[in-house]
Parts: structure tokens; sequence; C-alpha cells
């Protein structure tokens, strides 16, 4: 019974178009930024490492490089921030987690591009 009223309230919060995208893919992300009382949109654009949780809960890592440092943000998936998700690119993946791209650099770092 408790499942199923947990279920029912968090249908009431998850997002009704939520892009499809997957661990590999190049995205960017539009996120609202609160400066004060003004709002704006940024982006953060990078590639998906890693992707956990599900429902109101499910989470996705974004990692990009900024001048030649390695820069990481978690995201929620439902989160009323994100404005939308834009993907730029798929990659060719053969694993659920990317985590062994922190510790490359430079060509090393590339993914093979997924022909559609």
């Amino acid at each position: 019974m408790s499942q199923q009223i947990l279920k029912m309230v968090e249908e009431s919060s998850l997002k009704k178009d939520v892009t499809v995208f997957e661990v590999g893919d190049t995205v960017d992300v539009h996120t609202r930024i609160l400066e004060g009382t003004k709002e704006r949109i940024q982006i953060f654009s990078g590639v998906v490492i890693a992707r956990s949780g599900s429902g109101t809960r499910e989470m996705f890592v974004v990692r990009r490089i900024v001048a030649g440092e390695g820069v990481e943000r978690k995201f929620p998936v439902n989160s009323p921030r994100i404005d939308k998700i834009e993907v730029k690119r798929r990659s060719v993946v053969r694993r659920a987690k990317l985590y062994f791209l922190r510790e490359r650099s430079g060509k090393s770092v590339r993914l093979r591009e997924r022909r559609v």
C-alpha cells in the first residue's frame, strides 16, 4: 500500500517531456540561474559520464574541460531548474559509468560517434 502512495506522489513531480539521452552523449544542459531578482539561462555542455537513481531521484553527471581543468556537475533529471537538455552528439560506449575519462587527457578522452 505504501509503495502505491509513494508512486502516486512521485508521478505528480515527474516531468512530462524529458529528453532521451544516454551515458556517452554530449549534451547542453540549459539551467535557470537566479541572480537577485533576475533569472537567466546558463548552458553547461559536456559528456554524460553517469546516470543513477530512478523516478524523482534520477540524476546524471556531466563532465567538461574548462581551461585545462576537468569540471563535473550533477543534475537531477526532473528538476524544475533545468529548462531543457539538448543532445549534440551520440557516442558508442560499452560501460554504464565513464569514470575512467577522469584520468585521461587530450585525444584519449574522445569517444567514437554513434551512427544513426
